[in-house]
C-alpha cells in the first residue's frame, strides 16, 4: 500500500487530511513535529510527504532541503505563507509544490494522486529493460547530454544534479525544441494538474534549469522567454 506522511503541528488539519486520504486508500502517518517528521521521513519508507512549513523544533524549509538531498518521493509543502517569496523559497529547495492554506480538501487529494502517478512513472521507467548507452536513451544538444536510462545530466561533460521534476521539464523541453509552452501547459505537462497550481512553481523550475544549464543564466541561449506567451527551447 501506498505510505504517505504528514508531518503538521495543526491536530486538526493533520486529522482531516489523514482521514480523507486513508479514504483513497492510501497508508498515512502523522509526526507533529520537525524533528520526529524529519527522522521518519529519511529512515522509513514513503511514497510521497505533505510538510508544513511552520513546525516546532525544525521549520519545513530545513526538512524539505535535507530530505530533497537523500531521497526522490514528491515533497507537497502546505502553508499558510501565501507570498511569492516563501513559494520561491520552497521550491527552490526542491519541493514538488506548493499548496496555500486554506484548500479544499479534494484539491489536497487531487494534488497527491497526480505526483504519486508521476513518481510511480518516474520508477517504472528506471527499472525497465533497455539497453544502455543505445541512441533513442541519449539526447545531445550542443552542449548537453541527457542520459535518459539513468536520468543524468551532463553540461561540456560535468554531470549537474537536477531534482525530478527539474529533469521532467528540460526533457520535456528538449523532446519539443522551438516550439514556445504556455506556463499552464508546462504546469499541466510536468506535474499533471490543470488549473490548480500555482504557476510560480513553473517560474522558479525555469530559473533553476537556467543556472544548470545555461553559460549565462542572466542571457539564456537555451531556454528563452517569449514575453507574454511562455517559453521556448532553442536549438
Amino acid at each position: 500500500m501506498t505510505r504517505i506522511l504528514i508531518i503538521e503541528d495543526d491536530e486538526v488539519i493533520a486529522d482531516v487530511q489523514k482521514d480523507y486520504l486513508e479514504a483513497g486508500g492510501f497508508e498515512v502517518e502523522i509526526a507533529s513535529d520537525g524533528n520526529t517528521g524529519l527522522h521518519k521521513a529519511l529512515n522509513e519508507p514513503y511514497q510521497l510527504i505533505l510538510l508544513d512549513l511552520m513546525l516546532p523544533e525544525k521549520d519545513g524549509y530545513e526538512i524539505c532541503k535535507q530530505v530533497r538531498s537523500k531521497k526522490n518521493v514528491p515533497i507537497l509543502l502546505v502553508s499558510a505563507r501565501k507570498e511569492e517569496v516563501d513559494k520561491i523559497r520552497g521550491l527552490g529547495l526542491g519541493a514538488d509544490d506548493y499548496i496555500v492554506k486554506p484548500f479544499s480538501i479534494g484539491e489536497l487529494v487531487a494534488r497527491v494522486k497526480a505526483h504519486l502517478a508521476r513518481y510511480d512513472r518516474l520508477v517504472s521507467q528506471g527499472t525497465e529493460e533497455t539497453e544502455a548507452g543505445s541512441p533513442k536513451d541519449i539526447v545531445r544538444i550542443k552542449g548537453i547530454r541527457i542520459d535518459k536510462r539513468s536520468r543524468k545530466v551532463f553540461v561540456d561533460d560535468q554531470e549537474v544534479t537536477f531534482t525530478s521534476k527539474e529533469y521532467d521539464l528540460l526533457l520535456h523541453l528538449v523532446a519539443h525544441p522551438n516550439r514556445v509552452f504556455t506556463k499552464e501547459q508546462l504546469f499541466e505537462s510536468i506535474w499533471g494538474l490543470d488549473s490548480m497550481g500555482d504557476l510560480a512553481t513553473v517560474t522558479v523550475h525555469i530559473s533553476k534549469l537556467r543556472e544548470k544549464i545555461e553559460p549565462i543564466p542572466a542571457k539564456p541561449q537555451y531556454i528563452e522567454t517569449i514575453w507574454g506567451v511562455g517559453y521556448r527551447f532553442n536549438l
